[in-house]
């Protein structure tokens, strides 16, 4: 499997939440970083805790791109009880098959809104 295949292999585990399957793709020792919240894990604590997330959630993913062993990835993902949408960009790491290292930009309704000051600067429907 190519890493392209890796990275949407995992997204589509993770959404039927095979969590055996996720594991497979997935090197114990990777890590896995979440700067915005300073957070790191290893790739199994990394399954375990997507395993212990709280269900009612749902990935969609707008794109994945890459080459050899290095792979972007565009993910929307709803969550029940909550308006909006969250994104992640993901950044993968993939050597034999396995992801090795990632790094994930997490944004949404509940992390961050845009300040007021920036509203005039904004494209509308029409432009800025």
């Amino acid at each position: 499997m190519d890493a392209i295949e890796v990275v949407r292999q995992l997204e589509t585990r993770m959404q039927a939440r095979d969590w055996d399957g996720v594991a497979e793709l997935v090197s114990p020792d990777a890590v896995i970083e979440w700067p915005r919240t300073g957070e790191r894990f290893s790739g199994t604590s990394y399954v375990a805790m997507n395993r212990g997330y709280p269900d009612g959630w749902s990935i969609r993913v707008r794109e994945i791109v890459g080459g050899d062993d290095r792979v972007a990835s565009d993910l929307e993902v709803t969550q029940e009880g909550v308006d909006g949408v969250f994104v992640a960009t993901g950044f993968w790491t993939v050597r034999d098959g396995r992801v090795v290292a990632a790094r994930e930009y997490w944004s949404g309704p509940t992390l961050d809104e845009a300040p007021a000051w920036r509203t005039p600067y904004q494209l509308g429907d029409d432009g800025p």
